[in-house]
């Protein structure tokens, strides 16, 4: 029963804190720390709407498609071999999204979480050609990386946060080993990897 209950806590763990998610946790944490946070509630409320729909929305509902095509589960899709063209549809649909918001002329710094989180998935669809990267971790990394940079830009202490983030990419790493998707150097290497290419993806935009 302990490892069973076990087990669907990893699976919670890994459904909430989808990589998916980086994106919009980013905008959420700038509309939280900079001068963003004058905008009116409604402006933010639509550009949140549409990173939803381009990075998260979109992307999980192709992906699922293409899995049910195949004919895969859940487990059987995250084989290396066969994740790349879920990396791809995620990509495309960034790219997407940052199209948009660039048509709509919205603010550079929105969009730098764009860039970062691109940067992010295409060196991991890179790396997964070769070796089995945790994106769970990458994303919570960038996550971390993102806050370093915005702290630095906007001078705000980023001490507890950053805390928070850390002890949540422990668990997810955790979580990822305990379903048996991937080692500790790979959790370890994603984390990393996502906070350096989102730190300086958004300090050199």
């Amino acid at each position: 029963m302990k490892e069973r209950n076990l087990i669907w806590t990893a699976r919670v763990l890994s459904a909430i804190f989808n990589p998916f998610y980086l994106a919009i946790v980013g905008l959420i944490l700038l509309f939280m720390f900079s001068y963003l946070s004058l905008l009116p509630t409604t402006y933010k409320l639509s550009v949140l709407l549409i990173v939803y729909i381009c990075t998260i929305l979109l992307p999980m509902f192709l992906i699922r498609l293409y899995r049910h095509h195949q004919g895969w589960s859940l487990i059987e899709l995250s084989y290396k071999e066969r994740r790349m063209v879920p990396y791809v549809i995620s990509i495309v649909c960034y790219f997407l999204c940052y199209y948009v918001m660039n048509l709509l002329h919205i603010p550079f710094f929105m969009s730098s979480i764009l860039v970062a989180a691109l940067v992010i998935q295409v060196v991991c669809a890179i790396i997964n050609l070769f070796w089995k990267i945790s994106t769970h971790t990458a994303a919570i990394g960038g996550v971390a990386g993102s806050l370093l940079s915005f702290s630095a830009m906007f001078s705000f202490n980023p001490i507890w946060w950053l805390c928070i983030v850390i002890v949540l990419g422990g668990m997810v790493g955790t979580a990822r080993m305990i379903l048996r998707q991937h080692t500790l150097s790979q959790v370890v290497t994603g984390f990393l990897l996502g906070m350096v290419l989102s730190g300086f993806s958004i300090l050199m935009v």
